[in-house]
C-alpha cells in the first residue's frame, strides 16, 4: 500500500524547490513501461511546461490537484488560448482530464503545488511534433518568463 500524506508531499516539494526545473516527480508505477503511469508532480512557480500534446501515441492526461494552484491552458493549433482554468482545492476545482492530441500547458501559481497524474503507459518522451512550435524554447529563459506572464493574463 502506498500512502499519499503531507509528509510525502512535503518531501517531493522540497526536492522540486531544489531542482533546476523547479519540479519533481514521484512515481507510483514500478517501471516506465507499466500500462498505467501514476505519479505525483510537485511544482514551484517559474517551472516551465512547454505547451505540448500527447498524440501518436494518443494519451489522455488526468490529474487531480492535492495542494496549491495552477492555471491549465488549452490552445488551438495556432497557439491561441482556447480556455484557461485555475485548479485549486480552495476554488473547489480539483482536476482536469485532457483529451489526447489537445495542446495544453500549466502555469504554477503557488509554491508547494502538487498534482496526482495518471496517463496510459508506457512512458514515451515527447517527440518534437508533440511540442508546440509556437512556444518559446525552454533554453531561452527570458522568452519563457515573458511568455508565462502573458499567459497568466488570460486567466479566467
Amino acid at each position: 500500500m502506498k500512502i499519499i500524506d503531507r509528509v510525502l508531499l512535503d518531501s517531493v516539494s522540497e526536492q522540486a524547490r531544489n531542482s533546476r526545473r523547479l519540479r519533481m516527480n514521484y512515481n507510483f508505477h514500478q517501471q516506465l513501461d507499466d500500462p498505467l503511469n501514476r505519479l505525483l508532480n510537485a511544482m514551484e512557480p517559474g517551472s516551465y511546461f512547454p505547451p505540448h500534446r500527447h498524440k501518436n501515441p494518443d494519451k489522455e492526461e488526468i490529474f487531480l490537484i492535492l495542494r496549491g494552484s495552477a492555471l491549465i491552458l488549452i490552445f488551438d493549433e495556432n497557439g491561441s488560448v482556447v480556455s484557461s482554468t485555475e485548479v485549486s482545492p480552495e476554488k473547489e476545482v480539483y482536476g482536469m482530464e485532457i483529451e489526447a492530441g489537445v495542446w495544453h500547458s500549466l502555469i504554477v501559481l503557488e509554491p508547494n503545488t502538487v498534482v496526482y497524474e495518471v496517463k496510459k503507459g508506457p512512458y514515451v518522451p515527447l517527440t518534437p511534433d508533440n511540442i508546440a512550435p509556437w512556444a518559446p524554447d525552454p533554453a531561452d529563459r527570458e522568452a519563457v518568463e515573458r511568455y508565462m506572464e502573458e499567459l497568466k493574463i488570460v486567466r479566467s
